[in-house]
């Protein structure tokens, strides 16, 4: 079906639908991207995923997207300022290199959740897989669950909360992400350490709460951060880069 086409079938409540059991990723994706010129339609609603690949991907409008379905590979990747929820499951990478925005994921997240994100909201309200966060460069990320291992590995910067357990090798070779964990830490990575939680630190983790819509107290979590001993080459390290 042509992207005409999704256009004229906005229904009366303003709000357009695709249903992808008739039209295709393409047609989707073309039609939100026409929003970024001139914006007439700001809500959308997607129906039948079926775990298909790169849904909603390179936004550049305030849209709200809700995605009602188990989605695939690189969902939302690259999104700036649209406000996209997956009501399923995800596959590896949602959020990837997102910029500003946010996405919600209601189910759980395969591997690589928010990886190289520059900035934005994500939250997990199941579990993540291994590498959630990896290489962030400014998002926050909340996770109600689980992360895999090797979770903010080479992060840079923003925030990683994880209500549940986090698996090994946690923050491995870290800059300046907060890490903020409620349960039980599997490892940590190289150069990674737990760290004093200061009221600074209370204050953000209860805002990234908050702002998550999760009921936790924050006294609950540890907080992790780099230890700032890989920043720069040293012989005594080698062992650990």
């Amino acid at each position: 079906m042509s992207t005409k086409s999704v256009a004229e079938s906005v229904t009366t409540s303003g709000k357009q639908t695709v249903d992808l059991a008739q039209q295709t990723v393409r047609d989707l994706n073309q039609a939100l991207h026409d929003q970024n010129k001139e914006l007439t339609i700001a809500e959308w609603e997607v129906l039948n995923p079926k775990g298909e690949h790169n849904l909603a991907v390179g936004l550049d409008q305030k849209l709200k997207v809700d995605i009602f379905g188990p989605v695939g590979y690189y969902c939302a990747g690259m999104n700036k300022e649209a406000d996209i929820t997956v009501h399923g499951h995800a596959g590896q990478g949602i959020a990837e290199n997102m910029m500003s925005g946010s996405v919600r994921v209601k189910g759980n997240a395969s591997s690589a959740a928010g990886a190289t994100a520059h900035g934005g909201f994500l939250v997990i309200e199941g579990d993540a897989g291994s590498r959630c966060g990896i290489s962030m460069k400014g998002i926050d990320i909340v996770v109600k669950g689980n992360v895999g291992h090797m979770s903010c590995f080479m992060g840079q910067a923003g925030s990683l909360v994880v209500c549940g357990d986090a698996g090994d090798a946690l923050g491995d070779s870290l800059y300046e992400v907060h890490i903020y964990v409620k349960g039980s830490v599997k490892s940590l990575g190289a150069d990674c350490i737990e760290k004093e939680m200061r009221q600074e630190h209370l204050d953000e983790l209860s805002a990234l709460l908050e702002k998550a819509g999760v009921d936790e107290d924050p006294k609950a979590f540890k907080r992790y951060g780099s230890a700032r001993q890989l920043y720069n080459f040293k012989v005594d390290n080698a062992s650990a880069y």
